[in-house]
């Protein structure tokens, strides 16, 4: 799970979701240098540590999780591994000296995007809002007490990792959709999506989810063409609220977010925004 693959940055789009899909399925996944220095702070002193304080740790980190998870679904075959569907599940159930084996010394974000600046702040940029999707996504299933919160909270995170690949090996196309969205406000994500990439990210994400045999509830609950399913709607609402509210609370699409996020919690406009904000804040 270290050694790198030979992927040159894409500066042209791919034709199809089948090139898409190939192309990053093989890619070696950089994390958070972060993560990357607690790995061999830990692995210095392995008997120090266990699979809940790794899962605490990397379940800030996207990237990592997501590398965890699909590394865990990947050892299914050989029946070492039920579907593990947050990393405290797959870290028990790989065992911390056999994930240690396998994560080696990790490539990162930022040696990756390290001479790209405007790259490298688009890719923090999703990052914070998948932080704060998840803590959202957390805090709405807690308040349903629906039994797979940690799950909905690996969702939220999880939610645009396809556009954190984008920015990890195709800075230039993801800067490209950045760039029509500032033009045009109004513009639709998944319109610059099609437009600049040929596919719609969400549907990449499904794709490699498949193709990573991910567990079926996680991928279940990050496809936002569920329909009305409670947990879908969940992380919907979440990542949607992050979004919205990236830059400030004063965005005129967070009235309607607060309005779907109260019928889905069964709260008033004016205690959902407190809610939120709580949980926006840590308490």
């Amino acid at each position: 799970m270290s050694a790198p693959h030979a992927h040159a940055p894409l500066t042209q789009a791919l034709p199809d979701l089948s090139r898409w899909t190939a192309y990053f399925r093989d890619a070696e996944i950089p994390v958070l240098a972060s993560s990357a220095a607690l790995l061999e702070e830990w692995r210095a002193n392995e008997d120090a540590v266990d699979a809940h304080v790794i899962g605490e740790a990397v379940a800030s980190d996207p990237l990592m999780t997501l590398k965890v998870l699909s590394f865990a679904s990947s050892q299914r075959s050989s029946r070492l591994l039920a579907d593990a569907e947050t990393v405290t599940a797959a870290l028990v159930l790989l065992g911390i000296t056999p994930f240690f084996n396998a994560f080696g010394p990790q490539p990162t974000i930022e040696q990756r995007l390290g001479d790209q600046p405007e790259a490298f702040g688009g890719l923090q940029r999703v990052l914070r809002r998948a932080e704060r999707a998840a803590r959202f996504a957390l805090g709405f299933a807690v308040h349903r007490t629906d039994p797979d919160a940690e799950v909905l909270h690996s969702a939220a995170l999880l939610h645009d990792f396809a556009e954190m690949l984008l920015w990890c090996y195709a800075p230039q196309l993801a800067l490209r959709i950045q760039h029509a969205q500032r033009v045009d406000p109004n513009l639709r994500s998944t319109v610059a999506q099609r437009a600049v990439l040929n596919i719609e990210l969400g549907d990449l994400e499904q794709s490699l989810m498949k193709a990573w045999r991910l567990p079926e509830l996680l991928t279940h609950i990050t496809d936002d063409k569920r329909g009305n399913d409670p947990q879908v709607q969940s992380v919907r609402l979440a990542v949607r609220l992050a979004r919205h509210t990236a830059d400030s609370w004063g965005n005129p699409a967070v009235p309607d977010d607060l309005q779907d996020i109260g019928a889905l919690l069964n709260l008033s406009a004016e205690h959902t925004l407190i809610l939120v904000q709580d949980l926006d804040s840590g308490r």
